[in-house]
């Protein structure tokens, strides 16, 4: 088993990271044990392997492109999604956020570059060096991850966990699973369900904390309309076919630390990919809180403001179709606000709204 070709990754700073079980790279960076040919989360509870046998990867993708099989015990595909790199590269932001609704579940690389109006061979470039692996690698992991957290969390059968993690057919899901795990995806089960599974999805998505629920709830309430609404702190968000691809409902309410709860009422179970990538948009559970903190400190106007209020994060989007990456966006003609906000840079958008708390913290004074 090999390292991927390209990788950023200072190893002896992700040994020492491991070494210490710093919950603060969790999702940053995985470990991969040559002597076991498995891939773990920092954090991983199990004995800590020895140095020479590991080998650290920059996402999941590439521990599995390289061989290795996710662990049983920490379980990657509950990692908080990585996020340091974002703002570096925002055409790797954008096919990622493609290829988690599902772009290559049914088109090829190519087809994804034209999407993005680029070269495939640059794409796969920009890939290899931000994440270690391939579009298609990449792909092949969220849908494989994806189905784990089903298998784990969910009762709906194996035919319609290959459905709703975007297999092209139960045969091509169990082979994966056998070829990765040795095993069949059913014997990743620990409890065995009846009949065709429950009538909603339930499961969570993970973020970094810390995370201000009632700012977010505060923000998206404000916003609410026919097709979506906030009660009793729980956020729902009614489904359309003719824009989701399914009929029904979602729901997301904050759950443990580091999680959301999110439960789906669908009709087609091809549609989650789909639901969740724009539910991760909504909440905004991709931030990198510490890198935001830190770059936005570098502001003596903003630095207060950011560290008496961390986890605050701009609502996203249920559609969104431009181009810019959302932290980076700044939605203001002011000239002089402008050109302060270039050293926000690439958290332009999380910048203007600790800006907007501090002048209506000015303007409540005045008054």
């Amino acid at each position: 088993m090999e390292p991927a070709r390209e990788q950023t990754l200072d190893q002896d700073a992700c040994w020492r990271a491991l070494a210490a079980r710093d919950a603060r790279f969790d999702g940053r960076f995985f470990t991969a044990v040559v002597s076991t040919g498995i891939y773990c989360r920092p954090v991983c509870p199990a004995r800590t392997p020895r140095r020479e046998n590991v080998i650290f990867h920059p996402s999941a993708a590439s521990a599995e492109a390289a061989g290795f099989r996710a662990c049983l015990r920490c379980r990657p595909e509950t990692a908080p999604e990585m996020g340091a790199w974002r703002g570096t590269s925002n055409t790797v932001s954008r096919a990622l956020a493609l290829i988690e609704a599902g772009a290559l579940d049914g088109g090829d690389a190519e087809a994804l570059a034209a999407r993005l109006g680029v070269g495939e061979r640059h794409l796969r470039r920009l890939f290899r060096k931000h994440l270690g692996a391939a579009p298609v690698s990449v792909a092949q992991t969220r849908r494989v991850l994806l189905a784990k957290q089903l298998i784990h969390y969910s009762d709906l059968s194996m035919a319609q966990v290959a459905m709703a993690s975007g297999f092209g057919s139960v045969r091509r899901f169990n082979e994966t699973f056998q070829a990765l795990y040795g095993r069949p995806p059913s014997d990743l089960r620990r409890r065995r369900v009846e009949g065709e599974g429950a009538e909603a999805v339930r499961l969570s998505l993970t973020y970094r904390p810390p995370y201000n629920w009632a700012a977010m709830t505060t923000a998206l309430a404000a916003r609410a309309d026919a097709d979506e609404w906030v009660a009793d702190g729980v956020w729902t968000r009614r489904l359309r076919r003719a824009v989701d691809q399914t009929d029904g409902a979602v729901s997301v309410a904050a759950g443990a630390p580091g999680r959301v709860r999110v439960e789906a009422r669908i009709d087609d179970l091809k549609a989650l990919p789909g639901v969740l990538a724009r539910v991760r948009r909504v909440f905004d559970l991709a931030a990198d809180p510490e890198a935001i903190l830190h770059d936005l400190a570098q502001d003596p106007v903003l630095a207060e403001a950011v560290k008496r209020r961390p986890g605050l994060r701009p609502p996203g989007d249920w559609l969104d179709a431009a181009l810019d990456d959302p932290s980076d966006r700044l939605e203001t003609r002011d000239p002089q606000l402008l050109a302060r906000a270039e050293r926000w840079r690439p958290w332009r958008a999380y910048g203007a709204l600790y800006w907007t708390l501090i002048e209506e913290g000015r303007d409540a004074q005045a008054a």
